[in-house]
């Protein structure tokens, strides 16, 4: 007993493991007690016996094991756990236990193997039986097949799989041993329960004893189904119902409703046999013999075999060609007919794998029916039936049809009968309206045949249809019969029903349906079965139907009437009756009077009888053959026909108007619808029409009646109305083929206005039919395809407008009906597939025999022969038919060929046939498509890439269902080929997502994919992981994990691992293509390609009925569907008033809609709308954070790659579900481009009214866009673009700024995009760049752009040195993150770049830098290679910036004309891209002074940024406290409003000027704090005249930020009720004082450029003029000091500048409407005041530029245009300036013309003449106007020679961006050569700056050449409308500029005060507010005050003159008494400053 003690302590787990048998019987009792006690099934108790089960059951003690198996029952039933011990515990039953004597323990061990099956692990279980019943101990055998037995009565037929079983079981009755014999007899009974007489076949060939003893227990079973009485876990529900019944005993069996199993098809219990090997070898020789007898042999060998009822799949090509051979060519009918037989035989022993023959076989036999014998059509019959099972009645279709119009009346008869045997297969679902049209159109031609035979059976075949499909669905076919015609066809279809029953017992041999699996047997067959089949195929219409398809529940509601309204003709007399009966007699009589007021008062009395009539009882026929009685449609009064055309459109809105009715009229619609008057009348009648009859029916007649005339207004107004028409109806059903012969002769016409509509249509046409439509147009001339191109170009990216109008029903019920036909046909009709409409060739007979044995032969060279002269025959028609011949068996045996180039060539020849053939390949796939997938596994590259080429060229024309149905994929991946699995799977992992359903053969692909999961080859298990998830999504998680349970435990365990991740990934199924929900639900799929292979591919919902989805259809009409389980695409539903309805299920279940369930649908449709309209995105509150941290602790993937894996897409989607709507959501992963172009679109309209949200997702929706950018479709691209351009500018507005976190995920992708070859994206994305500035750090965003700049794109790495260079530009070397040194050392290297565009960029970058800190960047580059460094300072010394204020001044205009920053549909580059001068004339439009001009430009500040800047955006330090020191003493002021230092800020400052740049950037900010504190800082400065020169170089800098910050205030500050007045009181004096002190100093002051000077001016004026500063409390003394500061302006600016900038700024002015008059008058004030101050001034100034201003400003203002003013004070200013030049000068003025062109042209030489004249100082030009007169005289001389060409080809270069400069130099020779060369007529068409910028181009040349000082530094190409060459002063010229200074001269006269009003009297300062008078009117009122003013003009000219004469000694005094009085106010502006600056302190 110690030994006993010993064990008793050890743990329970540890005894059950015990040698000592009672140790394990102990320990087994306790685990009993303790797995019976453990309540939770999950608890990890149970995983310490994981291990310990399959031991319970094998011990080797019987009475230990006993108890083993009772615990091990408890652990299985209790532990969660337990399945994994399956496999191993099972088998252990089976070899250990089975055998055990003891009945109780075979018990536990049959119990414990239902257990295992009800916890899901049938499948194991049942394997582990079968495998049992090998063993050689009977005891097991028996024990085996009685559990099997005990299962498949507990469970049913569903979860026991029955095909493996039935296959072992005949073995079992060969037995020795009664025991098993017995046994297998009752598990034979058992099976017999469930499956019925599909057991037979399987067991024909046992004893027969064991048979008839079978038969007899067969016989006793009851007729009614066994149940399921045990359930597994999954099906509890199942399990509750059926103890509810059993509880409520036998009473609920009449309303049970539980369906019955679905039938098993007896031929999948059967093994397949190789019939191939066994045919006699010398088969092929014999069935050719001479000899009929020998043909017969081999055909009865043939018979013989083929009676196996399944046949192994295999290569039967030849076999099939051979027995079609017989069939067609052989002149013995019992040959025939038994060839006949051999066909039908192995189409149903073959079924599907039979396909690939079917279209080779049925033309011949259908040809064939014209044999009369009985036997030989019995057997074509027998043949055909079979064969059609085999494949789809689509794929059929073209060869039927084909026949129907034969000669011959038997073939006719014949086809029709097999059609009505076909039909009865069909539901109605496999019979859309597309298949269904055509037939019904070639059956109703043979019910009027002249044979009774043909027509009985055409009779039949429509009965047919219409039992199956409704009568409904048929009838608008049948309009055109007559009643007794219509009333036999629905008495056939009657009968039909009948006939389904007699073919269902006699006609046995049809042995499968479509609709349910085959239920019968060859031989007898049962009745519940054959119910069920006629329940699916027959009885369609029949109650609430239990199987088949939904639908017909609501087709069967009600026979309405046909859609259509048909009437037949009435005679003249019968509608004169009708109308008298409905119209007075006054008003038929009128109606052809001779006088057309009687006429048109008998018109006005029938438009009111029509408006009256009750439009029921309206014969509409009879009024409108009324309106057609004489003068009919030749009326020639045009009020009588309007009235006539008006009545027309009444009727047909009113009326039931029928086509007949529309016939009558549309003859004269036609010949009206160009009429001028009568035109519009017309197309409302047309359109009326289209209403009432259809647009497609309307539109053929009317094209067709339009174009038989010859009249063009008629035909071109036509194509106009059918445009527009297409727009208002939408395309549905428009049969694109009716017309488009007639718009092929429009495009030929010689009318223009008919091309240009026919071309218009196209164009419409397009937006609904995409690319397809080009094809038809192919063949047209060059010319014409670029003008249609062009159209098609106009209409890409838009989308089809809603349809507003459409087909009015017959009746107002039909309405609804109408939705679902429209689902069903509409749809079929609306994404029509324009393949369908190309005129396709038959090219069959094309097709030798010769050329197949061509392509056959033994010689390569013939082989490739005949597959050359295979692809002419296909490139020659372009378009064929589906029948090739023999040519696809020719091609299959080239695709293995040894010889690869013919390999590749047929490969060629497939992708062409796919093109040419269109969807009709679909029927060529099994023996052409497969084959192409075994090339894949081919060892040499190129070769699978061709191969991959053309299976995706024959998936995008067949879809993927026919690819994936049956096992030959399977087959394929069967081939242990790395490279054909690693292709395969490649090319499933991309297509499979985007199915919404697959066929279930899927699942035959398992088991391959789990084996290359695990292959030897790590690209095969790549891609097999790739593919994994994607078949997840189809066939389940749970299916998946099933059928890895199947595989060995090693391998099991990995592959499950591997579809745990797989899970985690998987792709949600695609929603429904198209539903009718929320917007933009009539928009149709635009890629039609695209959408043909989503229809063909997707339209898998009835491949294979699973149980789940035959079953009621009540249900289903009940709720909509979810999208996995929706059939195909229900194209766009086109309703009449816009009700959108909710996606019916299936294209069947259109009827569904109707009747009580209809009524769920319809409430949910405006809930589908409310959906869409509320919130787009949601906003969760720290969300955005949550999503930061997990990124941060790596729960997610880092938004990081290369090209984004579905992992990423997976997880953003998962995140986006939680903050987006669903609708969106769906949206924006839509695999169709054209559904996010939708929902970019919803994004913008919502992005400022859920702006918060936004930002709250914001990292989320810019994620999204990343992954936008590396698709290649520029449509999306664009939108996505404008998005981002939309979403930056809010994010602006918001004042937003962007995490790192966003950055991260976005900018580098953007920078991406900036290598875009697209030059509009590129432009787009630079917006973008330069948008992002304002939203994040600039030196932030730096490092991402030098990123960008090591890529290998060179346009995105020019791209990024030209941003980068920007951005050094805007914000001096402070962005140059993480020092300015390393940066431009690697900005350096691309110095020395391969491409010209990166080296450009690169030396332009660095110039920018070197503008900003001098040669301090020869340090900061490092070493450059000589010729590197050579560039660089040949570039640098070419820069016309020769100071580091530079960059400013280059820009100056253009800098204010930046992009207004709330504009962001302007795309702006900083750096003007060069234009064509020929745009230059947009600046003319621009000239007013706006904020939004043409062109940004590139300078050191980022001007855009600073005025929108808040302050807070800066990361920059404030820079007070930095390196000011060495240029004033530091002030102590406010802490800033700025974020922290950054670390390299010192060496970043070492240089003042950079220093200064951000003072000066800091100037313009929005804050107004910092502004103030910038300006002091600044003001500090210039006001020590020691420090005041580092100011040097950066005025216009700081001149152009005032002029910002003084714009800010203007448009923001002012109007803001937020700002303190005071506040802005305080920045304008600063502002003031600022400027005060600047241009005190002369020095300074010169350094403005005339642009900067121009735009300080307007600003001043503006600012002068703005009555909302007065009104704020100081505000006069704001405009007083402004009056003060012109002054200053205009004394101490570079006078040349300052008139250029004033002349510029009045032409500004006058061209401008919008601005206020008096802008101009103080302008012009000032222009006079500097007259005033010529005789001090004139020998400063450059008069050439004055001269060339005054010019261009009387080229914009002629003399004529100028006496045209308001006022003509601006002629008056500019004669008075010209005569006080003159009067100055004298005759020297007229040297001063050389910058002007074409002198002689000019007006102003003349006045200048006249001037000098006058002045009496003509004497000294005489010489020079003689010498002028020779020079003219040679004028004349002119060669003509050549002339144009010669200067047309130069005029291109100056035109052309790389050769401008060449262009000049060869325009100079040329003048130089022949000096009186005329350039007038080449320069006449170009805009006025072209002009100006060729010859000032000029000049500079000639300056060059005579070595004079050069007048311009460089010549700039003009860009986007800017003119910029640069003067002498450095500064740039601008066609704006031109303007203001014209502008200027215009003020000169009447303004005889100006000097008081700008400055008081000389002496005394102002006492008052100057502005009165500066502001007040010119004194040109009264003519006394005209006198007054020429007297004191003379006056005035008189003191000037005398002065001249003096030797301008006054001239210092002088101006000395003037700056004395502004001085005073000086020292009083400056103590205000000091005190405000104290105060702030």
């Amino acid at each position: 007993m110690g030994d006993d003690s010993e064990w008793m302590k050890l743990p329970i787990d540890q005894k059950c493991e015990h040698k000592v048998w009672k140790a394990r019987l102990n320990g087994y009792e306790e685990a009993l007690k303790l797995f019976q006690k453990i309540e939770d099934e999950k608890s990890p108790e149970w995983g310490k016996y994981l291990g310990l089960i399959r031991r319970f059951v094998t011990d080797s003690n019987a009475v230990a094991q006993l108890k083993g198996l009772e615990a091990a029952l408890a652990f299985i039933e209790n532990a969660h756990v337990a399945g994994k011990t399956t496999g191993e515990v099972v088998s252990g039953v089976v070899t250990k236990v089975f055998n055990q004597p003891k009945a109780r323990a075979k018990e536990l061990g049959m119990d414990i193997c239902l257990m295992y099956i009800e916890m899901e692990k049938n499948e194991v279980v049942q394997d582990e039986l079968l495998k049992g019943l090998d063993n050689k101990n009977p005891k097991i055998v028996v024990a085996c097949i009685e559990t099997l037995r005990k299962a498949l009565s507990e469970f049913g037929s569903k979860i026991v799989t029955l095909k493996p079983v039935v296959k072992v079981l005949p073995k079992q009755f060969e037995s020795r041993e009664k025991a098993v014999r017995e046994e297998a007899k009752l598990l034979a009974i058992e099976i017999y329960k469930w499956i019925r007489d599909a057991l037979r076949p399987p067991l024909q060939n046992i004893n027969s004893v064991q048979l008839k003893e079978l038969e007899e227990e067969w016989v006793k079973l009851p007729p009614a189904p066994p149940k399921q009485s045990r359930f597994l876990r999954s099906q509890q529900d199942l399990k509750a119902k059926f103890e509810q019944q059993q509880a409520q005993g036998d009473q609920s069996d009449g309303d049970e409703e539980e369906e019955p199993a679905a039938a098993v098809d007896p031929y999948e219990l059967l093994e397949p046999v190789e019939i191939l090997s066994k045919m006699p070898k010398d088969f092929y020789d014999k069935i050719e013999a001479k000899k009929w007898q020998e043909r017969k042999e081999a055909l009865e060998a043939v018979e013989v075999l083929i009676k196996n009822p399944k046949l192994e799949n295999g290569d039967y090509g030849d076999l099939v060609r051979a027995l079609k051979k017989v069939v067609g060519k052989d002149a013995n009918v019992m040959l025939v007919s038994l060839a006949a037989k051999c066909l039908a035989g192995l189409a149903s022993g073959l079924r599907k794998k039979f396909g690939t023959y079917a279209g080779q076989v049925v033309p011949t036999i259908l040809e064939k029916f014209k044999e009369k014998k009985p036997q030989v059509v019995q057997a074509l019959q027998e043949a055909i039936d079979a064969i059609f099972l085999t494949t789809t009645l689509q794929n059929l279709s073209e060869d039927i049809l084909g026949v129907m119009d034969n000669k011959n009346p038997s073939i006719k008869q014949q086809a029709s009968l097999f059609l009505a045997r076909s039909f009865r297969h069909c539901t109605q679902a496999t019979l859309p309206k597309s298949v269904l049209k055509p037939f019904c159109a070639a059956l109703i031609k043979q019910v009027n045949d002249s044979a009774p035979e043909v027509r009985d059976a055409a009779f039949e075949a429509l009965g047919t249809a219409m039992k199956v499909v409704g009568e409904k669905a048929v009838n608008p076919f049948l309009a055109d019969l007559d009643k007794l015609k219509l009333d036999k066809i629905k008495e056939s279809a009657d009968k039909v029903e009948l006939a389904g029953g007699k073919k269902g017992g006699a006609a046995e041999k049809k042995s499968a349906t479509k609709a349910a699996p085959p239920a019968e047997a060859p031989s007898k067959s049962s009745a519940p079965p054959k119910k069920t089949h006629t329940a699916a195929a027959s009885k369609p219409s029949a109650g609430p139907p239990r199987k088949g398809k939904p639908a017909s529940a609501g087709k069967a509601k009600k026979t309405s009437e046909s859609k259509e309204i048909t009437e037949t003709e009435l005679s003249v007399e019968v509608c004169e009756e009708l109308a008298a009966g409905v119209l007075p007699a006054s008003c038929l009589q009128l109606l052809d009077s001779s006088n057309w007021k009687e006429r048109l008062a008998s018109m006005e009395e029938f438009q009111r009888g029509v408006e009256t009539m009750d439009t029921a009882a309206m014969p509409c026929q009879a009024l409108v053959r009324m309106l057609a009685k004489k003068p009919g449609w030749k009326e020639t009064n045009f009020q009588v026909m309007q009235m006539k055309l008006h009545v027309v459109a009444l009727v047909a809105q009113r009326g039931t108007f029928s086509k007949t009715s529309a016939s009558v009229v549309l003859d004269g619609l036609v010949d009206k619808i160009g009429d001028v008057k009568c035109g519009g009348n017309a197309k409302a009648a047309l359109t009326a029409i289209g209403e009432t009859c259809s647009l497609p029916w309307t539109a053929e007649q009317v094209v067709s009646l339009a174009f038989a005339q010859k009249n063009p207004k008629n035909q071109a107004e036509t194509l106009n109305w059918l445009a527009n028409a297409m727009k208002e109806f939408g395309f549905a059903g428009i049969n694109v083929k009716g017309f488009i012969n007639n718009v092929k002769t429009a495009l030929g016409a010689t009318n223009p206005a008919v091309r240009t509509a026919a071309i218009t249509l196209l164009g419409v046409m397009y937006l609904y039919m995409g690319q397809p439509l080009r094809m038809f147009f192919e063949d047209e001339k060059p010319a014409l395809l670029a003008q249609i191109d062009a159209e098609f170009e106009k209409m890409q990216g838009q989308s089809p407008p809603a349809p507003i109008r459409c087909t009015k029903k017959a009746s107002a019920e039909e309405e609804g009906d109408e939705g679902a036909e429209q689902d069903e046909d509409g749809g079929a009709a609306a994404g029509q597939d324009v393949m369908d409409l190309l005129p396709r060739t038959d090219i069959g007979d094309k097709i030798t025999s010769d050329l197949v044995s061509k392509i056959g032969d033994k010689n390569w060279k013939v082989r490739k022969e005949g597959l050359d002269e295979a692809a002419a025959i296909i490139s020659e028609a372009k378009f064929i038919t589906a029948n090739i011949g023999e040519l696809p068996l020719a091609l299959k045996g080239r695709l293995c060929d040894s010889n690869k180039i013919l390999v590749q060539q047929t490969l060629s020849i497939l992708q062409q046939l796919a093109t040419a053939m269109g969807p009709g390949l679909k029927q060529h796939v099994r023996s052409l498509g497969f084959p192409i997938i075994t090339v894949l596994g081919d060892s040499k590259l190129n070769l699978r890439t061709a191969a991959m080429a053309t299976l995706l060229a024959w998936v995008e024309q067949t879809g993927m269902k026919d690819w994936l149905e049956g096992e030959d994929l399977s087959d394929e991946l069967k081939r242990e080929n790395p490279f054909l699995r690693q292709e395969v799977l490649g090319w499933l992992a991309e297509k499979l997502p985007t199915l919404r359903t697959v066929p279930g053969d899927l699942m035959l692909c398992v088991p391959q994919l789990f084996a290359c999961l695990e292959d030897r080859n790590a690209d095969v298990r790549k891609k097999a992981q790739d593919a994994l998830p994607t078949f997840m999504m189809h066939l389940s998680y749970e299916k998946m994990i099933k059928a890895a349970g199947k595989l060995k435990p090693a391998s099991k365990d990995q592959v499950v691992a591997m579809l745990e991740k797989a899970r985690a990934v998987m792709p949600a199924k695609p929603a429904a293509p198209a539903k009718a929900g929320g917007k933009g639900s009539a928009e149709p799929s635009r890629a039609p390609s695209a959408s043909r292979s989503a229809a063909a591919g997707e339209d898998f919902a009835d491949a294979k009925p699973e149980a789940k989805k035959v079953r009621g259809g009540g249900a289903a009409a009940k709720k909509p569907p979810s999208p996995s389980e929706e059939a195909p695409p229900p194209s766009k539903e086109k309703e009449c008033n816009g009700s959108k309805k909710p996606p019916v299920k299936g294209k069947a279940a259109a009827g569904s809609q109707q009747a009580p369930a209809g009524k769920k649908p319809a409430t949910k449709a405006p809930k589908d709308d409310e959906d869409r309209s509320g919130p787009i995105f949601i906003f969760v509150p720290n969300a955005k954070e949550q999503r930061i941290k997990e990124e941060k602790q790596l729960k997610i993937l880092k938004w990081n790659f290369m090209t984004p894996r579905d992992e990423y897409v997976e997880q953003l989607k998962t995140q986006m579900s939680t903050c987006f709507a669903k609708w969106l959501l769906d949206e924006l992963f839509h695999f169709d481009f054209q559904r996010h172009v939708k929902a970019i679109g919803v994004m913008i309209e919502r992005l400022n009214s859920e702006s918060d949200a936004t930002i709250g997702c914001l990292d989320l929706i810019l994620k999204w866009f990343t992954l936008r950018f590396f698709e290649t479709n520029t449509t999306i691209l664009m939108k996505v673009l404008e998005y981002l351009k939309l979403l930056f500018t809010m994010l602006q507005k918001e004042d937003y700024h962007l995490t790192e976190y966003e950055a991260i995920s976005f900018v580098p992708y953007l920078i991406l995009k900036v290598g875009e070859p697209k030059d509009v994206v590129r432009k787009d994305v630079r917006a973008i760049l330069a948008m992002l500035c304002k939203v994040y750090p600039a030196s932030k965003l730096f490092p991402f752009l030098m990123e960008g700049t090591k890529s290998k794109n060179s346009k995105q790495r020019a791209e990024c040195l030209e941003e980068l260079g920007c951005l050094i530009e805007g914000y001096g070397m402070i962005v140059c993150q993480p020092t300015p040194a390393k940066c431009l050392k690697e900005i350096a290297v691309h110095i020395g770049d391969r491409d010209t565009s990166v080296r450009n960029a690169a030396l332009n970058t660095v110039v920018a830098a070197y503008n900003v800190c001098g040669d301090q960047v020869y340090k900061l580059i490092g070493n450059l290679s000589e010729k590197d460094l050579s560039m660089l300072e040949e570039r640098i010394k070419r820069s016309a910036k020769k100071t580091p204020a530079a960059p400013a001044k280059q820009s100056a205009v253009e800098k204010t004309q930046r992009e207004h920053p709330t504009n962001p549909s302007a795309t702006f580059l900083r750096k003007p891209a060069q234009e064509d001068p020929g745009k230059l004339n947009q600046s003319r439009q621009n000239a007013q002074h706006s904020d939004h001009p043409s062109i940004p430009k590139e300078f050191q500040l980022d001007l855009d940024m600073i005025e929108t800047d808040k302050s807070s955006v800066c990361e920059l330090p404030d820079l007070v406290q930095h390196k000011l020191d060495e240029l004033l003493e530091p002030l102590v002021i406010p802490e800033p409003k700025i974020r922290s230092v950054s670390p390299h800020f010192d060496d970043l400052h070492s240089s003042t000027a950079s220093t200064i740049n951000f003072v000066i950037s800091q100037v313009a900010s929005g804050d107004i704090g910092t502004s103030i504190q910038a300006l002091a800082q600044i003001d500090e400065v210039l006001r020590q005249e020691d420090k005041a020169d580092v100011m040097s170089g950066h005025i216009d800098q700081l001149l152009i930020a005032t002029i910002m910050q003084l714009r800010l205030i203007n448009s923001t500050h002012l109007a803001d009720d937020r700002v303190d007045k005071r506040d802005l009181i305080k920045l304008y004096s600063c502002i003031m004082g600022n400027m005060l002190s600047l241009f005190s100093m002369e020095a300074l002051a010169r350094e403005a450029s005339m642009g900067v000077l121009k735009d300080l001016m307007h600003s001043l004026i503006t600012l002068m003029l703005d009555s909302r500063v007065e009104d704020v409390e100081d505000g006069t003394q704001v405009i007083r000091s402004v009056n003060l500061l012109v002054i200053r302006v205009l004394e101490h600016s570079d006078q040349t500048n300052m008139f250029s900038a004033l002349l510029v700024l009045l032409q500004d002015t006058l061209v401008s409407t919008a601005g206020s008059p008096k802008v101009s008058e103080l302008v012009m004030k000032c222009l006079w005041r500097m007259i005033r101050f010529l005789p001090e001034t004139i020998n400063s100034l450059n008069l050439d530029r004055i001269l060339l201003d005054v010019h261009n400003f009387m080229k914009v203002f002629p003399k004529e245009k100028l006496k045209q003013l308001k006022t003509d004070v601006p002629h008056r200013t500019l004669k008075t300036l010209c005569h006080t030049l003159c009067k100055l000068t004298g005759a020297k003025i007229l040297d001063h013309l050389s910058m002007i062109e074409n002198r002689n042209e000019s007006e102003l030489e003349a006045f200048l003449r006249r001037a000098v004249k006058h002045t009496g100082n003509l004497s000294g030009t005489k010489s020079d106007r003689g010498t002028e007169k020779t020079a003219h005289g040679t004028d004349d001389r002119m060669s003509k020679a050549k002339v144009s060409d010669i200067l047309s080809e130069i005029f291109k270069k100056i035109g052309s961006k790389e050769n401008t400069k060449e262009g000049l130099t060869e325009l100079y020779e040329y003048k130089q050569k022949y000096s009186d060369a005329d350039l007038e007529p080449f320069l006449r068409n170009t805009s006025q700056f072209f002009q100006s910028y060729v010859e000032r181009g000029l000049r500079v040349i000639e300056s060059e050449r005579e070595g004079k000082p050069r007048i311009q530094s460089t010549t700039v190409i003009p860009q986007h409308g800017v003119d910029s060459s640069v003067s002498s002063n450095n500064e740039e010229l601008k066609p704006a500029v031109y303007y203001e200074r014209l502008k200027i001269l215009r003020q000169r006269q009447g303004l005889e005060n100006t000097s008081r009003g700008l400055g008081g009297s000389e002496d005394e300062p102002p006492q008052r507010p100057a502005i009165s008078l500066l502001s007040s009117k010119p004194s040109v009122a009264s003519s006394t005050d005209m006198l007054h003013s020429k007297l004191s003009q003379l006056k005035e000219s008189r003191e000037l003159y005398q002065q001249e004469h003096n030797t301008h000694s006054s001239s210092p005094t002088r101006s000395h008494t003037r700056s004395a009085s502004p001085a005073a106010n000086l020292d009083d502006l400056k103590k205000r400053l000091e005190r405000i600056k104290s105060n702030r302190q």
